[in-house]
């Protein structure tokens, strides 16, 4: 006899899938790979950059202020393709082990921590341009609408539309993953 498939009425993931948690978890390490692509070429784009920039010109005419955060902001692009690489190194090391469920929930928290530090170094990106480019209240203009505007789109509409739709493990129906 084969794997129990997903038709426990009292699972605990009832996502109205007929697969088994072997299956679950090969999908839901699909899906956490196809978001680590994406948030690694924008991260990617953002780094080049920031290091291209080290070698232009006008570099030498930025202040000590400015040159502190282009190095902070240098530091956090790192940081964020290192943490969005983790769960490959993780999967690598563990490939065949029959860790998948472990190896996705390693995905999940460092995608979310990933997702933390890109919309640090996006905002600090853009308030840094406008630093250099128009000045401090510019920057402090820029951060303030970017800052709001990740929190309204990456927090509070998820947020709102979770709870309308009833998703968590006591929702009937709810897709929990």
């Amino acid at each position: 006899m084969g794997t129990p498939r997903d038709d426990d009425t009292h699972d605990d993931i009832d996502d109205g899938r007929d697969e088994t948690p072997t299956e679950r978890a090969d999908r839901n390490w699909n899906e956490v790979l196809q978001e680590l692509r994406v948030l690694q070429t924008g991260t990617q784009i953002l780094t080049g950059f920031l290091l291209a920039l080290a070698f232009q010109p006008a570099f030498s005419d930025l202040t000590q202020a400015q040159r502190n955060i282009y190095l902070t902001l240098v530091v956090i692009s790192a940081l964020s393709a290192i943490i969005a690489l983790a769960p490959v190194a993780l999967h690598r090391v563990l490939f065949r082990q029959r860790a998948k469920a472990a190896v996705v929930m390693y995905g999940h928290a460092a995608l979310i921590t990933a997702l933390f530090t890109v919309s640090v170094l996006v905002v600090g990106v853009v308030a840094f341009v406008f630093d250099v480019v128009v000045g401090t209240s510019a920057a402090l203009w820029a951060l303030g609408i970017l800052s709001a505007l990740i929190i309204v789109l990456w927090l509070v509409a998820p947020a709102a539309i979770r709870s309308r739709v009833g998703v968590g493990a006591d929702a009937p129906g709810g897709s929990r993953r």
